[in-house]
């Protein structure tokens, strides 16, 4: 299972970006995708995630509102829309795959992650 992260860059606070997760060597109604972020010098946190089976959907509380998670069969992608970005989102955005149900599911829970892609939000 690979899973590749992009769309990550620059921008300014209140601004916008769409980021883009595709999966391979998995099949998105069997593994729960979850979006993960981590700033520097802190820890990785939970930003998102959607489960396999329902697409039932999960936000942290700080990007509930402004960040919005959906998936592509299609093109086998899980995609995360950011808006209203604001400095404290700077981070990596890494996501993961996993087998346990995301609603529950710990970070120790995804087995396969992506390599990140980075996110500045700065004025």
């Amino acid at each position: 299972v690979q899973l590749q992260a992009s769309g990550g860059g620059s921008v300014q606070p209140g601004g916008s970006l769409a980021l883009s997760c595709v999966v391979s060597g998995a099949n998105l109604d069997r593994y729960d995708i979850g979006w993960f972020r981590q700033a520097p010098g802190k820890e990785r946190e939970f930003v998102s995630c959607m489960s396999s089976g329902d697409g039932r959907t999960y936000s942290a509380t700080p990007v509930k509102g402004r960040f919005a998670i959906s998936r592509e069969y299609a093109k086998n992608t899980i995609n995360l829309q950011m808006n209203d970005l604001k400095p404290e989102d700077t981070a990596i955005y890494h996501c993961a795959a996993s087998l346990e149900e995301c609603g529950v599911a710990t970070r120790s829970d995804y087995d396969y992650w992506g390599q990140g892609t980075l996110v500045t939000v700065s004025s």
